[in-house]
């Protein structure tokens, strides 16, 4: 079992869920969840929260399991790699859904091989223009939607959620 950290950023949800996300963050680290939050000026009247997390390698990719199905929350966790396994970026918004990468160990995003050929193709092909599906692929849409959250996030509290072991 290889033992991974990430950070959780709930970008905007509205204060009704926030005890729902601490209980599903909870439910995947196996300890009790208490998140700070905070008013989220980019949306009056939603809150963000941000956290950093251990556990084992897969924990972001569980959050983001437990919390993606919800509208009106919009969030993003990351997972540092770890000893035999990639990082990972995983981020959601209501308008656009889930959207997930590799990340390599120098922080950029990794696209696998069969993606780059597929998409090629279909440009190729005439199905789809090049730029704009590579730009899916890298998550641009989703970099858009979010960097207003984000930037409103600056300077807020973190803390430090670590999983039963």
């Amino acid at each position: 079992m290889a033992a991974a950290r990430g950070v959780l950023y709930v970008h905007s949800a509205q204060p009704a869920l926030c005890p729902h996300i601490e209980w599903a963050v909870a439910g995947v680290l196996g300890v009790p969840v208490d998140l700070t939050w905070t008013p989220q000026p980019a949306a009056p009247g939603a809150l963000r929260a941000q956290a950093e997390w251990e556990g084992r390698a897969g924990t972001a990719a569980a959050i983001t399991s437990s919390l993606m199905g919800w509208q009106r929350i919009r969030f993003e966790i990351t997972e540092d790699a770890s000893p035999g396994v990639d990082g990972s970026r995983h981020a959601y918004t209501p308008t656009l859904g889930a959207y997930t990468a590799v990340i390599g160990a120098s922080g950029d995003i990794q696209i696998p091989e069969d993606r780059l050929r597929n998409v090629m193709l279909m440009a190729a092909q005439g199905r789809a223009v090049l730029e704009d599906e590579l730009d899916r692929l890298l998550g641009k849409q989703w970099d858009e939607e979010l960097e207003s959250f984000r930037y409103a996030g600056e300077g807020a509290p973190v803390r430090w959620l670590h999983a039963a072991v």
